[in-house]
């Protein structure tokens, strides 16, 4: 008993498992749903526009009915050709129609696709950017750019074309079945028979073309994310001379995507044929028994035309469906994609009811208490154990330590990029889980180590810290990180075009004006990240004065390797293993002979061999 009772259940569980994989394309293109409903009122204008064109392709057969039976039989010759005049003119009258509304519904549909379209794109780039760093630990960053053009493109020609093709078929398939039932019953049924044969396996085989579409679409997604990280390294690439490693890897990425494709139109091509092989079968069997019909006198010549005629409706109706089967199954795994990105939820929430940050005057208080953190990647190793850390406002802390002791992490968490797993982190009293992400944000100003510059002018990528300041403000901004005058020696001054991630400067003019940018923004807490590392001695000079200029009335975090950098700090944190192992000023940590003290000697043993160099 137990034994027919685990029967029956795994019977039922498969037969379960199959009608779920049967809904999956229907509910995967159920995302779209949001993204149309704002455009319902275009929606049932083309629907109405749809209705129109496939009732006016079915009243085709029986106005050529008529010319057949009636423009034809007449005996008088002028009587004839009158009728068949007023036949011919509804027949033209019946194609201008068809013409009008098959363009009223094309224009709709496909301004609808467009909609639709832009509206996904915007929305999945625009999520996409509201998630945490830890999601592009496991995401790379040429999938997602594949996501939002090669699958978003597939989404476009099934909501602005394929879904449109498949219905106007349906209703035509639809309506040719009705008048097929009441002008020649037993065609319609054998034909029915016929078709049931030839749509049961297309259901099949578009299971298994819906799963290579979804794989191919993912080898696409891989030769884009190479490429993308190739081509955003070429430096790193050509000095290593690895040119030819790289496009051997990128071609044999693309080879696996044009297997995977090729596996896809090879189950696609079979499927073709088998649906053109069994409508022209079923085609050409209404046709015989409609001409034994006319033989037996059972109809009219103008009857079999238009049987005919349904018949080819019907059957075509039902190829034309059986390929947009295959376009929807396609467009089911593109959308399942970027759902995936939509369903992706930030680990970094904002609270269900933000608290207010109170005003920072003369700058932010920052308290870390407790504050154990390891990164999703690395759940073994904590970036930071056990950190207790009270800033006051307006005052400047330096953070020290080798590389991997925890000082950038300690930034991340500040700006909440992640969440610490034990512990508080706190800005001006309000633990940063509980502030509004937006508000915690723009009270911070962060120059990274690595500048980031967008593809814009000079002027623009300052103002970027603000982006409602004044050209006077940015200028007063490049100013005081001494950027003012290379800037103003470009070819268009603040008007020039900097390039992609800012390639026609160097290193320590990049860096100026991610500092301006920094000053602009005028923030109460400044984390600062090895803010003149790409700076030469007199540039560093130059941007230490501004720096510290702009350092007066607010809270300064400084990570710096440069020791000379942090030595008219208030204060300096040694960090090591995530852990603070040594605080005071410069003097004092020199003379305890700590950590500090050693990675002072080192690096002023290092200044003084080049010096004598």
């Amino acid at each position: 008993m137990a034994s027919s009772s685990s029967t029956l259940a795994a019977g039922l569980s498969a037969a379960g498992a199959d009608a779920e994989r049967a809904r999956r394309p229907v509910r995967s293109l159920s995302g779209l749903l949001p993204f149309v409903r704002p455009y319902r009122g275009r929606v049932a204008l083309a629907g109405l526009f749809l209705l129109l064109a496939a009732g006016a392709t079915l009243v085709f057969p029986l106005a050529l009915r008529s010319l057949v039976d009636e423009g034809l039989v007449a005996a008088d010759p002028g009587a004839r050709v009158m009728a068949l005049r007023g036949h011919f003119l509804a027949l033209f009258g019946v194609g201008a129609a068809l013409a009008l509304f098959s363009a009223a519904r094309f224009y709709l549909v496909s301004w609808i696709g467009e909609r639709v379209t832009a509206d996904l794109r915007s929305a999945v780039y625009a999520h996409v950017l509201r998630q945490s760093p830890e999601f592009f630990e496991t995401t790379r960053t040429g999938e997602v750019l594949s996501r939002l053009t090669t699958d978003t493109t597939l989404v476009q020609t099934v909501v602005g074309s394929s879904l449109s093709l498949g219905l106007r078929n349906s209703v035509m398939g639809l309506g040719a079945l009705v008048m097929l039932v009441f002008t020649h019953p037993t065609v319609m049924i054998q034909v029915l028979g016929i078709l049931i044969v030839v749509v049961l396996p297309s259901l099949l085989i578009g299971r298994r073309v819906r799963r290579l579409s979804r794989a191919s679409q993912d080898r696409v997604a891989d030769s884009s994310a190479i490429a993308a990280e190739v081509l955003n390294a070429i430096p790193v690439v050509q000095s290593y001379t690895q040119e030819a490693r790289e496009a051997q890897r990128f071609a044999t990425s693309t080879e696996q995507a044009f297997e995977t494709a090729r596996r896809r139109t090879r189950v696609r091509a079979f499927l073709v044929a088998f649906i053109i092989a069994a409508t022209f079968g079923a085609l050409l069997w209404g046709l015989f028994q409609g001409t034994q019909a006319v033989i037996r006198g059972e109809r009219s010549a103008g009857q079999l035309g238009q049987t005919v005629l349904y018949v080819i409706l019907l059957v075509s109706s039902v190829a034309v469906l059986s390929e947009v089967w295959g376009d929807l199954l396609r467009a089911a795994g593109a959308t399942e994609r970027l759902m995936e990105l939509l369903a992706a939820r930030s680990p970094v929430a904002e609270p269900a009811v933000p608290q207010a940050l109170p005003p920072a005057l003369g700058g932010s208080a920052v308290r870390l208490t407790g504050v154990r953190f390891h990164y999703p990647s690395r759940p073994g190793t904590p970036a930071l154990d056990g950190i207790d850390l009270q800033v006051r406002p307006g005052e400047t802390v330096a953070l020290v330590g080798p590389s991997g002791a925890g000082k950038s992490t300690l930034f991340q968490l500040l700006l909440r990029f992640y969440d610490a797993q034990t512990g508080t982190v706190a800005v001006d009293g309000v633990p940063v889980h509980e502030a509004a992400l937006q508000d915690l944000r723009a009270r911070i100003g962060l120059v990274p180590q690595d500048s980031t510059l967008f593809s814009a002018d000079a002027l623009e990528n300052i103002r970027y810290g603000r982006p409602d300041a004044s050209d006077a403000e940015v200028i007063a901004a490049a100013r005081a990180a001494f950027a003012h005058d290379f800037i103003s020696a470009l070819p268009q001054g603040y008007a020039t075009f900097l390039g992609e991630r800012g390639v026609r400067l160097s290193g320590g003019q990049r860096q100026r004006i991610a500092i301006a940018r920094a000053i602009l923004k005028n923030p109460p807490l400044l984390l600062l990240d090895e803010a003149t590392s790409a700076l030469d001695a007199e540039s560093e000079r130059m941007v230490q004065a501004a720096l510290e200029a702009a350092m007066v009335g607010r809270t300064t975090l400084v990570i710096a390797h440069r020791l000379a950098t942090v030595q008219r700090a208030d204060r300096i944190v040694v960090l090591e293993h995530g852990r603070i192992v040594e605080t005071g000023r410069h003097a004092e940590l020199v003379e305890r002979g700590g950590l500090y003290a050693r990675l002072a000697a080192m690096q002023f043993d290092t200044v003084a061999l080049q010096n004598a160099g």
